[in-house]
């Protein structure tokens, strides 16, 4: 598994290229900073190492503690933490979570200190309104944080993979399922053998 600087490199390498095909694509310079903002967020800050005591944890600083609930509650390199869009959108919505109750704490401490006038209704309208009306930004700003985490799993997974081939050759890309089911007719055909030669039987196997 490639290192925290390795991780760093390939997204700082690849930012250029994203923030490129973006514009290409788009020809709208807000899609392209969202895309390119998130993508440099979600490669540093916002991906799938956050499961684990990595650099990605360390850089929240003294905020870094909001994780450790996500730590416990996912294994490291688990399909919740590192596997395509299912990931990123857990992390949002933990994160989405958390916030959203610091906002409804401050604003009912806000109430009570400066009797600010405002229902929880309207506020939910205005984050309903906001949502919808800025939602081609969201979806930018999402496939940006995608691509950052997606860069991050896919050098894990080609990282591993190459090790594999390098120590089984080719079978160490075939799931480890298959290969231990080999390994098992394997030794079973072999005790099959030697049973049939102590009993002094030459049979043909069909």
């Amino acid at each position: 598994m490639p290192s925290g600087r390795t991780h760093d490199r390939i997204t700082m390498y690849a930012l250029p290229l994203v923030a490129g095909i973006t514009f290409w694509q788009t020809r709208s310079s807000n899609a392209t900073l969202l895309v390119a903002g998130g993508f440099l967020f979600g490669g540093l800050m916002f991906g799938p190492d956050l499961d684990i005591y990595s650099v990605q944890f360390q850089r929240w600083g003294f905020l870094r503690w909001i994780w450790l609930p996500y730590q416990k509650s996912l294994r490291h390199r688990s399909f919740l933490s590192h596997g395509p869009i299912i990931g990123t959108i857990l992390r949002i919505l933990y994160l989405g979570c958390l916030l959203a109750i610091l906002a409804i704490l401050v604003l009912a401490i806000a109430e009570k200190l400066w009797n600010l006038s405002f229902t929880w209704q309207d506020l939910g309208q205005t984050v309903g309104r906001s949502l919808l009306q800025y939602d081609t930004e969201y979806i930018a700003l999402f496939l940006g944080l995608e691509l950052g985490a997606m860069s991050h799993s896919l050098s894990d997974w080609s990282g591993s993979a190459y090790k594999r081939v390098r120590k089984q050759g080719v079978r160490g890309l075939l799931p480890s399922g298959k290969m231990k089911k080999r390994k098992v007719t394997s030794r079973g055909t072999r005790r099959a053998t030697v049973t049939r030669k102590s009993n002094g039987k030459t049979t043909k196997d069909k």
